[in-house]
C-alpha cells in the first residue's frame, strides 16, 4: 500500500480543501492509499512560535487581510514573500528532512505554491528518489517560482489548464514530467446526485421562483464588497454567503432592498446554495469559479488592480470559454449582472460543456508517476550492480536517484 502525504496550507482555504477532495478519492480506491494531510505550517513552525507572538497562525493574517482589504500592492507583496521564502530556503529544507527520513512517503504531493523547491529538495535528501507532486490549485502559473520551479530533478506538475501546461513547458520542464487534468480539484461531493426540491426550497427561503437568483460569495472569510454589490442591486434576488465575516452578514442584513436578499453566515453546505441560484457573483478564485460552473452556474466577475497576480489569467478563461462577464469595479456592477441575464441561456449552454473530472483522474495519475519512480529507483540498482559486477566491487551504497 503506498504512502502519500498531501500537503497544504489554510490561506484561502482552498489549499486544504483539495487535499482533502483528494484524501477522500485516494481512500476510496480499490487498492486504496496510505494517506496523511499535513499543514505546511506544523513543519515549519511546529513550536507555534509565530501565533505565540502574534495572536494567530500565518494563515489567519493573510485570511484577515482578505476580508478587510488590507494590502501594501499585491505584485510587493508577492515579492516580498518570495524574497523572505528564499532567504529561509536552508532553514526551512532543514526543518522537512527530519520529519520526512522519519515518516518515509512513497510521494509527496504539494498543493500549494511558493514553498514546492524547499520541500522538492528536502525530500531529495530525506528520501533519494521519491518524487514531489505539485497539483496546481490555480488555473494557471505566476511566474517566476510561484508554483512552476524549472530544474527540480524529482517534481512532477499536474495542471488542470491548457495554458498551464504550455507555460510548464516554456519554462523548460521536461513533458514527461507535466500531467494535464480537465480542471481543479472539488470535493467528491459535487459530483453525488443532490436530493432538493428546488422551487419548495427557494419558496420557503422567500424568493420569487419566476425571477432569477445570484449566489455572492468571496471564499470562507466573506469581502466588504459584497456589501457594495448588495447596494447597487436592491431589485435582483441574491443569496449572499459571509463566511465568517459577522460585520459584514450584519450590515447587510440592515439594508433594505426590494428583492429577497437572503445573508447566510458560515455554511459548510456550500454546494446546496449554488443549487438554489442561477448565476454566481464573486471574485476570480479558482475554486469557487469552479464550483460555481459545476453547479451549471454562469460566473461575473472582476479583474484590476487588486485581483491576485495568479488569478488574474482566471478571467481571460472565464471569457473564452464564454462562461461569464468580467468587469473592472464592483462598484460598477449592475451593468454586468444586466449582460449575464440578457446572456443567460447561451452562457448556461457554455457551462454545460465544461466537463470537470480532475479529483478523480488524479488517482491514476499519482499511480503513473509512482510506478515510474519505482521503475527508476529499480534501473539505478540495476545499473549500480552492472557497475560493482564489472569493477569487481561489492560496495552498494545508497546514491541518490534522479
Amino acid at each position: 500500500m503506498p504512502t502519500v502525504e498531501l500537503i497544504y496550507f489554510n490561506a484561502g482555504g482552498g489549499h486544504r480543501a483539495a487535499a482533502q477532495a483528494l484524501q477522500a478519492v485516494l481512500l476510496g480506491q480499490a487498492q486504496p492509499w496510505q494517506v496523511r494531510c499535513t499543514n505546511l505550517v506544523d513543519l515549519l513552525d511546529p513550536a507555534a512560535r509565530f501565533r505565540g507572538l502574534t495572536g494567530m497562525a500565518p494563515e489567519d493574517l493573510y485570511n484577515l487581510r482578505l476580508a478587510r482589504g488590507w494590502t501594501l500592492g499585491l505584485a510587493t507583496e508577492l515579492r516580498l514573500l518570495q524574497g523572505m521564502i528564499r532567504a529561509g530556503h536552508g532553514s526551512m529544507v532543514d526543518r522537512l528532512v527530519p520529519h520526512w527520513r522519519q515518516t518515509a512517503p512513497d510521494m509527496v504531493v504539494s498543493l500549494i505554491p511558493n514553498f514546492n523547491r524547499a520541500m522538492h529538495d528536502a525530500l531529495a535528501l530525506a528520501c533519494p528518489g521519491v518524487p514531489l507532486v505539485t497539483v496546481m490549485t490555480d488555473l494557471a502559473d505566476h511566474p517566476p517560482a510561484f508554483w512552476i520551479e524549472p530544474g527540480l530533478a524529482n517534481q512532477h506538475l499536474v495542471c488542470g489548464t491548457a495554458h498551464a501546461v504550455q507555460q510548464a513547458l516554456d519554462a523548460g520542464c521536461q513533458p514527461a514530467r507535466v500531467h494535464r487534468s480537465s480542471g481543479m480539484v472539488l470535493r467528491p461531493e459535487f459530483y453525488q446526485p443532490l436530493q432538493i426540491d428546488r422551487t419548495a426550497e427557494l419558496v420557503r427561503l422567500g424568493f420569487d421562483v419566476s425571477r432569477p437568483v445570484g449566489v455572492v460569495m468571496f471564499g470562507g472569510q466573506g469581502s466588504m464588497e459584497m456589501l457594495t454589490i448588495a447596494r447597487q442591486l436592491p431589485d435582483v434576488q441574491l443569496l449572499l454567503l459571509c463566511g465568517h465575516n459577522a460585520t459584514l452578514a450584519q450590515r447587510l442584513q440592515n439594508l433594505t432592498p426590494m428583492a429577497a436578499h437572503l445573508v447566510v453566515g458560515f455554511t459548510a453546505d456550500v454546494r446546496r446554495h449554488l443549487m438554489l441560484g442561477d448565476f454566481f457573483i464573486g471574485k476570480p478564485g479558482p475554486g469557487s469559479l469552479s464550483e460555481a460552473l459545476q453547479q451549471g452556474l454562469p460566473v461575473l466577475t472582476v479583474r484590476n488592480a487588486w485581483t491576485m497576480p495568479q488569478e488574474r489569467y482566471n478571467t481571460d478563461w472565464v471569457l473564452a470559454q464564454g462562461v461569464g462577464v468580467v468587469g473592472t469595479s464592483w462598484r460598477r456592477v449592475r451593468p454586468l449582472v444586466d449582460e449575464l441575464l440578457a446572456t443567460l441561456p447561451q452562457r448556461r449552454a457554455a457551462v454545460a460543456r465544461i466537463d470537470n473530472r480532475a479529483v478523480f483522474e488524479l488517482p491514476q495519475i499519482l499511480n503513473n508517476i509512482l510506478a515510474l519512480a519505482q521503475d527508476c529507483g529499480r534501473g539505478a540498482v540495476r545499473a549500480r550492480l552492472e557497475r560493482a559486477e564489472w569493477s569487481g566491487s561489492s560496495s552498494l551504497t545508497p546514491e541518490p536517484t534522479t
